[in-house]
């Protein structure tokens, strides 16, 4: 897939105040500092379509960002942060619970994990939850360009491991760099395969 256009279209805290326009939908999600940001802006080869910071923890709304004309790129607040209230943390717990258990339009949530480290509790929390509501999610390895090829596939068949422990198959993953532009073309190759598979 070739991103030719892409579109800030929104933002909202409630499902129905989504942009009216109902097409498909890629959510991308994950804890403080993971590189969200930056994963989004290497995908749509756009440099300041979601906003960086040096302050984590910047989405609080869910942000739709129209591409090509044909599907949204859906920008969730992240979870873990640890320097937010816990009234706080739970109200972009609420936001998020009510777009990934609500929007039927959703075809995939993408779960961003630091590829430097094993995969953490909060996100096993996570992702297990998703699981349990029927959510359906790929993990996305970001950072991989921190690390060489043969630490960076040590630390994927850890987590491969752990994620097991929990789940008979695992997910579909992807490892990327943000930096590089490594995992871009399979990312949107795969989110094309999605989109085609619902028209045809």
């Amino acid at each position: 897939m070739k991103i030719s256009q892409a579109i800030f279209a929104g933002s909202s805290k409630k499902l129905d105040d989504r942009p009216k326009q109902r097409l498909p939908e890629f959510a991308f999600i994950g804890r403080s500092n993971v590189g969200k940001s930056s994963l989004i802006n290497m995908l749509c080869n756009v440099g300041k379509l979601a906003h960086t910071s040096s302050k984590p923890g910047k989405t609080r709304l869910i942000n739709h960002f129209m591409i090509n004309e044909s599907w949204y790129l859906v920008d969730l607040p992240g979870y873990g942060y640890a320097k937010v209230s816990k009234k706080e943390r739970e109200n972009l717990a609420n936001i998020n619970h009510g777009y990934l258990n609500g929007s039927k339009e959703l075809l995939n949530l993408f779960v961003l994990i630091d590829s430097r480290h094993d995969i953490q509790t909060i996100d096993l929390n996570f992702i297990n939850k998703l699981g349990e509501a029927g959510v359906p999610f790929s993990i996305i390895y970001t950072k991989t360009d921190k690390q060489g090829v043969n630490a960076l596939d040590r630390q994927i068949e850890r987590n491969n491991t752990t994620l097991l422990q929990y789940w008979e198959e695992l997910p579909p993953f992807f490892a990327t760099s943000a930096e590089t532009g490594f995992g871009r073309d399979k990312i949107l190759d795969y989110i094309e395969k999605l989109i085609n598979n619902i028209n045809s």
